[in-house]
C-alpha cells in the first residue's frame, strides 16, 4: 500500500514537537490507544489495522522534500528541521492481537518512546486503527447475521477512495469476508478474487440465454449468472436453467444472483424452480444494500441463500462513519527521571482517563469462554512486579469511572494478557501473521463470546472494570489535580 511520509499528522502534532524540542521536554512518554463506545450499538468491536501500522511505522520519515516544505512554512527553526532529518519511531510499541475482540476503555495498543515521537505518529495510529477496526466490525456482524456464511466484500465502488478501499477490503477479510471484488486488494493481500457479471454483459447480447451460454464458454468452472436484469422468474431463472443444465451434463455446476426485488420472496422462487428442474446443487448469491440487518431477517426466514455480496454498508461503515478511538498520554518522564503516572479529568466521568501504564487481562471460565477485560497497573520497568491475578484467588473489580459499581469474582483459570510488544527500540519482534491467521483468530476470539453480546438488538454488556491498586491511583490523581483548582 506504498510508504507514508511523516508528514501525515495533524499540523498541531509538529508545533508541540516543536515545543518539546525547544523547552528540552521531549522525555519519555507513553501513551495508550482506547476507544469510547461500540459502533453499529452493537456489544463487541474487532481490533484490526495492526500489521499494516507496524509496516508503515517502518518508513514513516521525513523526506528532504518534505524538510522544505516545512521550512518554507517559515514556522519551524532550523534546529527542529535538522532534528526531523533524522526523525523514525524508535520506541517500544505494544498491542494486542490483530483480530482480538477489543470492548471500550481498555488499552488496544500503547506506545513507549519520547513525547516528539508519540506525538507524531498519533496521526498516523489512529487513521489505521480506527478505520480497519470499524470496517472489520461491521463485517464480522454481516458474518454471524449470515450464519457464518459466504460473505463477499463488493464494496470498492463505493469505499471513501483507493486507499479507503485496499484498507477495507483487507479488513473485511479479518471480520470473516471470504473474498473481495478489489482485484487490486486481492493481489496485494492474497485475498481470493470474486466477482460475477454485470447487467450490461447481459444488456450487450441480442437476449439473455445468449448471454448466459457465451459467459458459460468462457468461465466453465461454476459460472454464476446474473438473473434480474429483466425478469428473473419469468425469464432470468429460466434461461439460467437451460444454461446450466448443459452445465450439469457435462459434469459441472452453476450459481444465479439476484441483485434486485424481495430477497426472500424471489430466492424461494428461484430455488423452487432450480430443484424442481433437476439443478438442487445450484448455488444463489444476492447482493444489493445489504446489511447485517436485512441478512439476519432473511436467514431468520428460511431464505435459501448461500453466498451474500455486501458492498456500501460494510466498506463505508454504514450507519456509523467512524469507530471512536482516542491516544491518550498515561504516563511521562518528569524532571527527576521517574516514570509518572498522568490522568486527563474531565466534567463527564467516562471521559476521565485511566492513568499509568496498564495491562489488559481477560478473565475466563473454565470452559475457556471470556467473562470480563480488568485493567491492571503495569510495571514496564520491572514487569515481574506488575500487577498479578492468581486462579483459585477471589477479587474485587471497580467499574473504570471509578465510581460505587463493582463485583466480586473468583479466577477459575490464570487470565490472559492481552497486551504484547510488538516493536523494541524501533525493531519489529514479533511474528508475522499471514492475513489468513489473523482472520482464524477472530473466528476463534468470536467464539469465546457467549452469544448475549453478539446479538444484533440491545446485547449484553461485556464487562470491563479496573483492579483496585488502579482504582485508588485513579482516586487519589483525581483529588489531587482538583485540589489544586
Amino acid at each position: 500500500m506504498g510508504n507514508l511520509s511523516a508528514l501525515f499528522t495533524d499540523f498541531y502534532e509538529l508545533t508541540m514537537a516543536q515545543g518539546y524540542w525547544k523547552k528540552k521536554k521531549n522525555r519519555r512518554a507513553v501513551f495508550e490507544m482506547f476507544f469510547r463506545k461500540h459502533p453499529f450499538r452493537g456489544g463487541y468491536s474487532i481490533f484490526a489495522g495492526l500489521e499494516t501500522l507496524l509496516e508503515k511505522l517502518k518508513t514513516f520519515t521525513f523526506s528532504a522534500d518534505d524538510i522544505a516544505y516545512l521550512k518554507d512554512l517559515n514556522f519551524f527553526d532550523d534546529g527542529f528541521l535538522e532534528y526531523l532529518k533524522t526523525f523514525y519511531f524508535s520506541g517500544d510499541l505494544y498491542a494486542m492481537d490483530e483480530g482480538s475482540v477489543i470492548f471500550p476503555q481498555e488499552p488496544i495498543l500503547r506506545i513507549d518512546g519520547s513525547f516528539i515521537e508519540c506525538q507524531i505518529i498519533e496521526g498516523l495510529v489512529l487513521n489505521i486503527i480506527n478505520f480497519q477496526s470499524l470496517i472489520a466490525t461491521k463485517t464480522a456482524r454481516v458474518y454471524l447475521a449470515s450464519g457464518k456464511g459466504g460473505v463477499m466484500e463488493f464494496g470498492l465502488r463505493r469505499a471513501q477512495g483507493p486507499d479507503g478501499a485496499m484498507s477495507a477490503s483487507r479488513a473485511a477479510i479479518i471480520g470473516g469476508a471470504v473474498g473481495t471484488s478489489n482485484t487490486l486488494a486481492a493481489k496485494e493481500f492474497g485475498i481470493k478474487a470474486m466477482g460475477t457479471m454485470a447487467h450490461s454483459w447481459v444488456m450487450s447480447f441480442s437476449d439473455e440465454e445468449e448471454a448466459f451460454h457465451a459467459y458459460a464458454e468462457l468461465y466453465p468452472v461454476h459460472p454464476v449468472f446474473l438473473i434480474d436484469t429483466y425478469d428473473t422468474l419469468k425469464s432470468g431463472v429460466v434461461n439460467a436453467i437451460k444454461v446450466g443444465k448443459k452445465i450439469i451434463d457435462r459434469g459441472g455446476s452453476f450459481g444465479v444472483r439476484l441483485d434486485s426485488g424481495d430477497m426472500q420472496f424471489l430466492s424461494q422462487a428461484v430455488r423452487r424452480c432450480l430443484d424442481e428442474a433437476g439443478c438442487e446443487k445450484a448455488t444463489i448469491a444476492v447482493s444489493n444494500d445489504l446489511d447485517e440487518s436485512i441478512i439476519s431477517t432473511l436467514v431468520n426466514q428460511g431464505a435459501p441463500i448461500d453466498s451474500w455480496g455486501v458492498g456500501t454498508r460494510m466498506v463505508t461503515g454504514g450507519d456509523d462513519a467512524s469507530f471512536t478511538g482516542v491516544y491518550k498520554l498515561a504516563a511521562y518522564e518528569n524532571e527527576r527521571g521517574i516514570l509518572v503516572p498522568a490522568i486527563k479529568v474531565s466534567d463527564n466521568p467516562e471521559k476521565t482517563t485511566n492513568p499509568a501504564v496498564k495491562q489488559v487481562l481477560r478473565l475466563r471460565d473454565g470452559n475457556g469462554m471470556a467473562l470480563a477485560d480488568i485493567l491492571s497497573v503495569d510495571d514496564i520497568e520491572n514487569p515481574g512486579a506488575a500487577e498479578k491475578l492468581t486462579a483459585g484467588e477471589n477479587y474485587v473489580f471497580y467499574h473504570p469511572s471509578a465510581d460505587y459499581r463493582h463485583f466480586s469474582h473468583t479466577l477459575e483459570t490464570p487470565p490472559l494478557l492481552m497486551l504484547k510488544k510488538r516493536i523494541e527500540g524501533g525493531t519489529r519482534i514479533s511474528p508475522n501473521p499471514s492475513l489468513a491467521d489473523i482472520q482464524k483468530h477472530c473466528a476463534s476470539e468470536l467464539e469465546t463470546m457467549d452469544v448475549r453480546y453478539k446479538r444484533l438488538l440491545n446485547p449484553h454488556i461485556y464487562k470491563v472494570a479496573v483492579t483496585q491498586k488502579l482504582r485508588d491511583l485513579k482516586l487519589d490523581l483525581i483529588k489531587t489535580c482538583l485540589g489544586d483548582l
